[in-house]
């Protein structure tokens, strides 16, 4: 997930925690878990959700300054998603609020509870908290995503048809960022395609748009035997108008067929999330 990728070393631990801070043993404690939580990338698929819920728990209860207990529970966030299983998830969700819970001063940053309420409102997460940073979080996100609920484009596409978001009113529709040099939007691309075949006679279309020019999309697209079609958005004015971030891809967004925003991903979606999230649309 590129979303947050840039933040890890903005909130590193050993770059901003000075020593006086705290008792140098909780210090080094912390440090030793953010240094694991880099390492989390390095791990085998198959042994990284364990590792996750792990630190999730281990940041929880081991002692430290409260500071670096929010700041290595946002961390965890950058390295955890559904592929690492719902529970896995929820322990990471349950970190992070419980953190913020005991968090003082310039360590209730807007970010984090920013990061709390994506997680929370895209992913299904459940979470309590009794906070107004919270509350102000989840209500700048319900406005972005009444933006762009009412969000309409005609754009064309590498083979020089013209798509148009409103006028598809009747059909399912997938609305996906991407580009080719986004390792995890790539990795996608086969599941996509997959849902694709399977639902196109029932209505769905999807819509993969890139900032990236028509010719360089056009063979690539070719190579990957993309069925769908791919639009190009070199000056990222629909990118702009959904409010896609520099490192925010991949992100989708599916309108069911009354052009209502029913789903929203901020991760690489397994297979399962993305017959959920058209479950919820009415494919099945």
């Amino acid at each position: 997930m590129l979303r947050f990728a840039g933040l890890l070393l903005a909130v590193c631990l050993c770059a901003v925690l000075p020593l006086a801070s705290q008792e140098r043993s909780a210090l080094e404690s912390a440090q030793a878990l953010d240094k694991e939580i880099l390492q989390l990338k390095n791990l085998p698929e198959a042994a990284q959700s364990a590792a996750i819920r792990d630190l999730a728990i281990r940041i929880r209860t081991q002692p430290m300054n409260a500071g670096d207990r929010v700041a290595l529970a946002f961390n965890l966030t950058n390295e955890a998603d559904l592929e690492n299983g719902r529970g896995t998830l929820q322990e990471v969700v349950n970190t992070l609020a419980g953190a913020l819970r005991g968090a003082q001063g310039k360590d209730k940053d807007d970010s984090n509870y920013l990061r709390l309420a994506e997680i929370v409102r895209y992913e299904h997460m459940q979470v309590s908290l009794d906070d107004q940073r919270y509350s102000a979080a989840v209500a700048r996100l319900e406005s972005e995503d009444r933006r762009r609920e009412e969000a309409d484009f005609t754009l064309g596409d590498i083979e020089g048809r013209t798509w148009n978001l409103k006028s598809l009113r009747g059909k399912v529709v997938l609305v996906n960022f991407w580009a080719t040099w986004c390792p995890s939007c790539v990795k996608e691309l086969p599941d996509m395609q997959a849902v694709y075949e399977r639902f196109k006679d029932q209505g769905l279309v999807i819509l993969g748009i890139s900032d990236e020019e028509a010719p360089a999309l056009k063979s690539f697209v070719a190579e990957r035997k993309i069925g769908y079609p791919v639009l190009s958005d070199p000056g990222k004015r629909v990118g702009d108008l959904f409010l896609i971030p520099a490192i925010g891809i991949p992100e989708s967004f599916l309108y069911d067929r009354e052009g209502r925003l029913v789903e929203q991903t901020i991760d690489t979606p397994t297979m399962q999330r993305f017959l959920e999230m058209l479950g919820r649309a009415g494919l099945h």
